[in-house]
């Protein structure tokens, strides 16, 4: 069974006229709307088909199919799609607004992670949250992580500073922090994540660093608007896209990769250590359609 079988399906061809003919693309075209892929990503794939039909000479629908998981797939296809781990340590920031899976994707990345022998250190440096260090103590526990917190409404980058000195002192492979999930002023959310990249910055020179927005698939066009703000804020190298198993329909994930030009990096579908995963975007454009 892969990985994106619990994908909703969209099943997008489903409904199509047999014909490749206008017909054809304009219940595409509506089909990827009503997929979350949103107007501008819609026309543009339909387009690159159109084009993919006819230098590959594709005269069925079912060779159609086959023409637009690629065409998916290169659009999603931008920048790095791995984990730039290459320094030790090395370290990746999580942001992204509360209630999308922040301290459980750091928890499941965190696990994989020590499976894989390395050295992982939890930093809880979203200290506005009630119980968010207490939810993160119980991902590392069972990821066998170390972790660094301070008391609530502590100062972020000094719980981060604490957290480079420990990774310093311990040898740690990587260092995996939360913050805090704000946008509604982004003003605050800039300041704070650039005192945060100062600190890194100062303490841990020339450091492998990610910094991964946390999406959930199930707010479609949503996510996008937020995906613009964050990277506006922060600067984002990557996108986490979790609950793609629920009610999502995933054609955002494709916008998100298209209008950003920032890859998803990793892609959740369910509640178990296993349900995230690297994300491929073959494998992700064949289970949507």
């Amino acid at each position: 069974m892969g990985f994106f079988d619990k994908l909703k399906k969209l099943n997008i061809f489903a409904s199509l006229t047999s014909e490749l003919d206008d017909d054809f693309y304009d219940e595409l075209e509506e089909s990827l709307i009503l997929a979350d892929t949103g107007m501008d990503t819609a026309l543009e794939l339909v387009k690159r088909l159109r084009q993919r039909v006819k230098e590959e000479r594709a005269y069925t629908v079912e060779e159609a199919r086959a023409c637009m998981c690629r065409v998916i797939a290169d659009a999603m296809t931008v920048g790095d799609g791995a984990l730039d781990l290459s320094t030790r340590p090395s370290v990746a920031l999580f942001i992204g607004v509360n209630g999308v899976g922040k301290t459980t994707t750091i928890g499941k990345i965190g696990a994989q992670l020590r499976r894989e022998g390395k050295k992982v250190l939890f930093c809880a440096a979203d200290t506005f949250r009630a119980a968010a260090a207490e939810q993160l103590t119980i991902w590392a526990d069972r990821a066998g992580a170390d972790i660094i917190k301070q008391h609530e409404g502590a100062d972020p980058a000094a719980v981060v500073f604490d957290a480079a000195s420990a990774a310093k002192a311990r040898g740690t492979d990587v260092v995996l922090v939360d913050t805090a999930g704000r946008l509604h002023n982004k003003q605050n959310l800039m300041n704070e994540l650039n005192k945060i990249s100062r600190v890194i910055d100062r303490e841990l020179p020339g450091c492998a660093r990610e910094t991964l927005l946390v999406l959930d698939a199930t707010t479609g066009q949503n996510g996008l608007i937020q995906a613009r703000q964050f990277k506006e804020a922060a600067g984002i190298t990557g996108i986490v896209l979790t609950k793609l198993d629920g009610t999502a329909k995933g054609g955002i994930a494709i916008a998100i990769a298209r209008e950003l030009g920032v890859p998803v990096k990793y892609a959740g579908v369910g509640e178990g250590v296993d349900d995230l995963k690297p994300f491929d975007p073959m494998e992700f454009a064949q289970a949507l359609i």
